[in-house]
């Protein structure tokens, strides 16, 4: 027999979906800002904020991380967006089945799948990714553009990976 749909829709079935607020702020930010700077700036113009460290710019990734693939054909485009798709849906499940401990493991989660879906919308609407943040030293080291969803992929990698790591250390998993 199936469950009422209030059990359904209780916070217990639900896992820690209702993380996937911050997967849409993250969206919603990466992508208002990415509008802002493909309005304000052109291609390559760089507005230095912190002269010789930080600089605001425009530069269009067709690749991947790195602008890995970026000089292919355009094949990439479709490769890295069903890659993109695959991860978030793998997301959103493992979200799903987290235990209500585990919420360091929700916001790294959600902060990776709101930085995918960014980057995926990127991909398949305009065929490239809208980069915009520009770290260098001097005029002599730049760090590849980057832009919000980048950034929110890092970071959930890494409270992903410093997670996994406290537990490791425990001898079970990391929680609140």
């Amino acid at each position: 027999m199936l469950k009422p749909w209030s059990q359904l829709l209780s916070m217990g079935s639900l896992g820690k979906l209702p993380w996937l607020w911050l997967s849409l702020l993250v969206l919603v930010l990466d992508q208002a800002t990415k509008f802002y700077f493909e309005n304000t700036l052109t291609l390559y113009q760089r507005i230095e904020v912190i002269e010789g460290y930080f600089s605001w710019t425009l530069a269009y990734n067709t690749g991947a991380a790195f602008s890995f693939l970026a000089a292919e054909s355009g094949w990439q485009r479709w490769f890295f967006a069903v890659i993109a798709l695959a991860v978030s849906i793998v997301l959103v499940v493992w979200l799903k089945r987290l235990k209500a401990h585990e919420s360091w493991t929700a916001i790294a989660l959600a902060l990776i799948l709101g930085g995918a879906l960014g980057n995926l919308y990127d991909r398949v609407v305009l065929g490239h990714v809208i980069d915009f943040i520009l770290v260098h030293w001097q005029n002599r080291w730049f760090f590849p553009a980057f832009n919000i969803a980048d950034t929110a992929i890092t970071l959930g990698a890494l409270l992903l990976a410093l997670d996994m790591f406290k537990g490791n250390q425990s001898g079970g998993s990391a929680h609140d």
